[in-house]
């Protein structure tokens, strides 16, 4: 077979490949100018943040006006199915992605790329990653969408909210391991992808599943937490609603950052690193860097 047709093949990258793959996006990454890093990852935020939106509005008024009420797994499937829409846009579109860029480890780890730059990535990517995300959270709370339904919508965003910021540290960091574990094998999935429907499907089951089982992301919480914040303040609104807001007693921003943030980013570093970046690393990667295989 010649080149030609190999360049043609639609088959996917076998996972020795990805790996080999995944450093050399990592060097890229680690090597991006600062201003183009970071205004990526504030599209990446922004991203993120409106599979947010669409999560939300798809899981309000289950039951509502004598509607068929959903199991509770269905209907969080379907929210699930709906946030893909965030990682799809990031992937496809292209941005950087704090969780994502997690994988950047494989290339430290191989000696490719120094921990400076790996250091310089996630802060500047995560940092931008919060302003696209808030930002986007304070544009939705000006839109008034919280108001669909009857206000229903606003709702159930702060009550999104103030579920997360009252989970206890461990939890809330454990839940953030496994959540990027997946989110990082869809990344990692999609390095083996040659079209972008083959992307798109990679990314939806993994996704699907860590929203459905209710595990924790960082950057998407950068908007669920603000958008309820900005929400709640609507005070006049939600007492005309016959809305008790006292009752999202921990949704507040010293619990958004410290008691959710916090171990949520943590425990999503030691998903991506560790029992995705890391673990691949070893098994396709230390043995060639030691062979001389570049």
């Amino acid at each position: 077979m010649n080149d030609s047709t190999n360049a043609m093949a639609l088959d996917g990258l076998l996972p020795s490949e990805i790996a080999i793959k995944a450093e050399n996006a990592g060097v890229k990454k680690g090597r991006m100018p600062l201003l183009e890093m970071f205004l990526l990852a504030v599209l990446a935020g922004a991203f993120i943040a409106m599979g947010g939106v669409f999560y939300t509005t798809v899981v309000t008024g289950n039951g509502m006006d004598g509607a068929v009420k959903l199991p509770f797994g269905v209907l969080k499937s379907l929210g699930g199915l709906a946030f893909c829409l965030g990682l799809i846009l990031v992937v496809v579109a292209g941005a950087e992605l704090f969780t994502g860029n997690n994988l950047i480890v494989m290339a430290v780890a191989s000696g490719k790329l120094p921990v400076s730059s790996l250091a310089r990535n996630w802060v500047a990517v995560y940092v931008g990653n919060f302003v696209g995300a808030v930002a986007t959270a304070y544009i939705m709370y000006l839109t008034a969408q919280y108001t669909m339904a009857g206000g229903a919508v606003g709702v159930t965003a702060m009550e999104v909210a103030n579920a997360k910021c009252a989970l206890p540290f461990v939890a809330a960091m454990t839940r953030g391991i496994y959540c990027n574990a997946l989110v990082c094998l869809a990344v990692w999935l999609c390095f083996s992808c040659r079209t972008t429907t083959d992307k798109i499907l990679a990314i939806i089951f993994p996704i699907t599943a860590f929203v459905t089982a209710g595990f924790e992301h960082s950057v998407a919480n950068m908007y669920f937490v603000p958008v309820g914040i900005f929400i709640k303040t609507k005070g006049a609104y939600w007492v005309s609603m016959g809305v008790d807001v006292t009752q999202f007693d921990a949704l507040n921003w010293n619990n958004f950052l410290l008691v959710n943030l916090l171990p949520v980013t943590i425990g999503n570093i030691i998903g991506g690193s560790l029992f995705v970046g890391a673990v691949y690393w070893l098994i396709y990667c230390k043995g060639a860097r030691a062979a001389g295989i570049p």
